[in-house]
């Protein structure tokens, strides 16, 4: 693997990355307090830098809902599934507590209004409080029902706990939820393989500052990212059962872009509408 990376290219992608951050971040701050419209759209550019300099390109399958509110549910690779979903949603994500102290990426995703939680009994109830207002508000947003981040190649299972926000009928109606799955599929156009998707995914033990590194020092990637048929709890007997059919069509998706297996045809619901797909090279 070393003889792949390229310090000088790292260097340099990490100068970009700085200088990027540098001045969309005061942007953001401003927007954010002024309760403008543009704290939703800036965030959208800011990742879709930020995917050009890591040397990310989108490929995109299916669309996302126009519905307002959605549930976006994602299987969970890595940090770095923050900029390639928030290069296509406009939606703040639903993050583990700890990571509001996180050096530089818990002040982007303050800024980007993510939702923290964390699992203490005694602060669960306030917390989907604030999931609710945010609902109601028409806000999208994107959970990680693995609860933890995964190998890059396979789904692990999906906590169906997580997933509580999804039988809460926000305006009136039920919650729409669509599964989204993402795949780091090729490297310089080819097949990245299990020796080389750890690479760009960030689980375990793995330091943050020497994975960034490393990731910035690879050469171009194509990440693989479906957006699956969209769902409501009232599909369903149960949150198990809605838990469950996530997780079967995000890790059979991963799998066709992984290894190559191909997907059972899916058909969205003629209630939903899909949103037209943003064209991201």
């Amino acid at each position: 693997m070393s003889a792949l990376l390229s310090p000088p290219l790292a260097a340099v992608r990490l100068l970009l990355y700085a200088l990027w951050t540098a001045a969309l971040l005061p942007l953001q701050l401003v927007a954010v307090r002024l309760g403008a419209r543009a704290a939703a759209q800036i965030p959208l550019l800011y990742h879709r830098g930020c995917c050009r300099i890591i040397g990310f390109r989108i490929e995109q399958r299916g669309v996302p809902v126009r519905n307002r509110p959605t549930l976006f549910v994602s299987n969970h690779t890595s940090y770095l599934d923050i900029s390639v979903l928030g290069a296509l949603l406009q939606a703040s994500f639903v993050a583990k507590a700890e990571v509001a102290s996180w050096p530089l990426f818990g002040l982007c995703a303050k800024l980007q209004r993510s939702v923290f939680v964390d699992r203490r009994r005694a602060t669960a109830g306030d917390q989907m409080a604030d999931v609710k207002r945010r609902l109601e508000a028409g806000d999208n947003l994107i959970l990680f029902p693995e609860g933890t981040s995964s190998d890059g190649n396979r789904v692990l299972p999906f906590k169906s706990a997580l997933l509580a926000v999804a039988e809460y009928h926000a305006r009136g109606r039920p919650l729409t939820v669509q599964p989204v799955s993402i795949a780091y599929a090729r490297h310089s156009n080819m097949p990245m393989g299990r020796y080389l998707r750890p690479c760009y995914a960030w689980y375990g033990d793995m330091g943050l500052p020497g994975h960034l590194w490393r990731v910035l020092g690879l050469g171009p990637a194509t990440v693989v990212v479906r957006f699956h048929a969209p769902v409501t709890i009232a599909d369903f007997a149960n949150r198990k059962v809605l838990t469950a059919h996530c997780q079967a069509v995000i890790a059979e998706a991963v799998a066709e872009a992984v290894h190559g297996t191909p997907p059972r045809p899916q058909l969205a619901p003629a209630a939903v509408e899909p949103a037209p797909s943003p064209a991201l090279a």
